[in-house]
């Protein structure tokens, strides 16, 4: 289609879409050609059609929009993160509806890390050397802090994130808040001396490090090494909370716990109130039926102990006279008149008992007694 002006006089004015098309005509003629930059701001949605990323140039920071069919940049299977330095080859496009000027990509190559990138890797590898990374460092986060600390960026929806969580969870929990940059060159140093002063206010037993997500330059500071190594010497736990899952900068390595978001953090610092609530009924209620369970074994030991006691003297008399029987029975074996029942006889002579037939002599008068009755005998012979 010819672009047209439109003429006011000795004026040739051209509309919008007249302009944005011809410029975009003029556009499409140049060369497909290869470009050099950091990746930032990748984005890319199962929903979408294509897929947004951002070449920065690290000398001087320009930077140029990329966009490239899903389907194609998902059949390179670069797996690429931000930071990294890429080759992109592609022809300039320009958007006539929006006047939106972008690189529409063929192809894509991974070049090498980017600068910041491996500055980043060299500066993690010298901390974990010195074992700020290390697990044995982590200190356990307190179940019941008395104050918590958070530092966050100045009307930041982290801070409005964190605050809503923690108050949700546990309504009785004190919050001192320290606004500082979290962004930017004077971000870093900002953040430390934030950290610092937060830790010395009093009561303070764990601090969260909050930030939003952004892009990967939005997050450098929270790799700085100067805010990691206050981190490292804060005397209370430290929770970082900084960008979204796929976001790992090095304070959560260093950090005694890291939350994915700021949201994750305020669960991990304070317990959930109506939790507590159900788990103090519901051992209320154990101690309850504890107590009562208690109550009746005691109640039945008690009964069993009265019955004890009450058939205690009866079974003490019927001992003693079982006992009493079984003496009075070898009493009675053992007793004379025991024998003579059998048949045999005492024999007296003068009141002693004959043993001998020499104790008496004929004519002399005997008193016998039997096991029932006795009889009185005359001596006619010995022998």
């Amino acid at each position: 289609m010819k672009i047209e002006a439109i003429e006011y006089g000795d004026r040739s004015v051209y509309t919008v879409s007249a302009f944005n098309r011809g410029v975009a005509d003029w556009i499409s003629r140049l060369p497909s050609l290869w470009v050099e930059g950091e990746v930032t701001e990748l984005r890319r949605q199962d929903r979408w059609q294509s897929v947004f990323l951002t070449l920065k140039d690290p000398a001087d920071g320009a930077c140029l929009a990329v966009t490239m069919p899903r389907g194609q940049f998902d059949a390179l299977r670069l797996d690429l993160a931000d930071g990294e330095r890429i080759h992109v080859f592609g022809r300039p496009q320009l958007y006539e509806a929006r006047g939106d000027f972008r690189f529409r990509a063929l192809t894509i190559e991974r070049f090498g890390l980017g600068d910041h990138l491996a500055a980043l890797e060299r500066l993690k590898r010298k901390l974990a050397d010195e074992g700020l990374f290390a697990p044995d460092r982590k200190r356990a986060l307190p179940r019941f802090p008395r104050r918590i600390g958070l530092v966050t960026g100045n009307d930041a929806a982290a801070k409005r994130d964190v605050l809503t969580a923690i108050t949700a969870r546990f309504p009785p929990a004190r919050i001192l808040v320290a606004e500082t940059y979290v962004q930017g060159p004077r971000a870093a140093s900002a953040i430390a001396e934030a950290l610092r002063e937060i830790c010395d206010a009093p009561e303070i037993d764990v601090v969260v490090l909050a930030r939003g997500g952004g892009s990967f330059e939005d997050l450098l500071p929270f790799s700085d090494e100067r805010l990691i190594r206050a981190i490292a010497d804060c005397p209370v736990p430290i929770v970082s909370a900084v960008g979204h899952e796929q976001d790992v900068p090095l304070s959560d390595l260093v950090a005694d716990a890291r939350a994915s978001t700021p949201t994750a953090a305020a669960r991990l610092v304070v317990p959930d109130l109506a939790e507590l609530n159900a788990r103090l009924e519901r051992s209320r209620a154990a101690l309850a039926r504890g107590t009562r369970s208690a109550l009746d074994r005691e109640r039945r030991r008690l009964d069993l102990a009265r019955d004890h006691l009450r058939r205690a003297p009866l079974l003490m008399l019927e001992r003693r006279r079982a006992a009493l029987e079984q003496t009075a029975g070898r009493l009675r074996a053992l007793s004379p008149r025991a024998t003579l029942e059998r048949g045999y006889a005492i024999v007296r002579a003068a009141g002693e008992i004959v043993r001998t037939s020499s104790q008496v002599a004929a004519g002399a008068r005997l008193d016998v007694e039997l096991g029932k009755g006795g009889l009185g005998a005359r001596v006619e012979e010995t022998r």
